[in-house]
């Protein structure tokens, strides 16, 4: 055998050994580029250069920040201008706040310096730098597929037949049927109570009598015995009054309403509430 068929094969194509490499193979200028490291972007590269060069970021160099900015930009735009356009945007705006900083700070008319030019600047790399770290603790968490599988187990249903779910909104409308047919067979029995106007003023000539003739309006009735018993005491009174046995008296506008009896009539009021009492008229 001879020595180009004992050597080590440079490269294998579909499995086929290549002694040596094609004299007609074409490769590309930046075939063989490789980029040590990414950045998402203008905030990202700025960020790496600060904490490269271990520098605060609220007390920024400006002027070492801008030529290693501007270095990198320019080793990139030789390769993809296209893909340095957002970073060349970013060089204009360190080279602006590079240029005022230069110029004499010039005090308000309070006697405050103006603010920083490098203060928006440092507000946005905090700010991106924050986003950054919460990214990365995100991206830390366990993800499926790549820090576990799905395991999918076989389990035999029960013989037994689960039963359906019982909605709410169909128990509500049952029970509206239910109650619906309930009204349609409840029947009201009105019981009569009887209840006499003539034992009712019996009942006030003997209180205004053992009390001295003479008794404040809203006292004469007791409201605990139901509105039906008010109404006829009441009734029992109008009526005392339309026959001159007992007088409705007030001070004054809005003042209380007194009941009294009938002035000298006190002895003779007693003897009619007695014969009142002897007849009863339902009313």
């Amino acid at each position: 055998m001879n020595g180009i068929t004992d050597a080590e094969p440079v490269a294998r194509i579909y499995g086929q050994p290549m002694a040596q490499i094609p004299l007609d193979l074409y490769i590309p200028p930046d075939a063989l580029a490789v980029m040590l490291d990414a950045f998402e972007g203008p905030l990202d590269l700025l960020l790496y250069l600060i904490r490269k060069a271990n520098i605060d970021v609220l007390d920024i160099p400006m002027a070492p920040l801008t030529e290693q900015y501007l270095t990198y930009v320019e080793a990139m735009r030789s390769r993809n201008l296209e893909l340095a356009a957002d970073y060349l945007v970013m060089a204009a705006m360190l080279i602006e706040i590079k240029s005022r900083m230069l110029l004499p700070r010039i005090r308000s008319v309070e006697g405050e310096e103006t603010e920083d030019p490098r203060a928006e600047l440092v507000r946005r790399l905090v700010e991106y730098e924050m986003m950054k770290q919460a990214a990365r603790g995100l991206n830390e968490l366990p993800q499926a597929e790549r820090d576990f599988e799905w395991v999918e187990v076989w389990v035999e249903k029960s013989l037994q037949k689960p039963l359906p779910e019982v909605d709410p909104e169909d128990l509500r409308e049952a029970w509206r049927a239910i109650a619906r047919q309930a009204r349609l067979h409840t029947r009201h029995v009105i019981a009569r109570e009887e209840l006499s106007v003539r034992e009712h003023m019996s009942l006030i000539l003997r209180r205004l009598r053992d009390q001295g003739g003479f008794v404040e309006f809203c006292d004469m009735f007791d409201v605990t015995q139901g509105a039906q018993v008010v109404v006829v005491h009441f009734l029992a009174m109008l009526e005392l009054a339309r026959e001159h046995l007992l007088e409705m008296t007030q001070s004054e506008v809005f003042a209380p309403i007194y009941v009294r009896l009938s002035d000298g009539r006190i002895e003779r009021d007693g003897e009619r509430g007695n014969e009142a009492g002897t007849g009863k008229t339902g009313d």
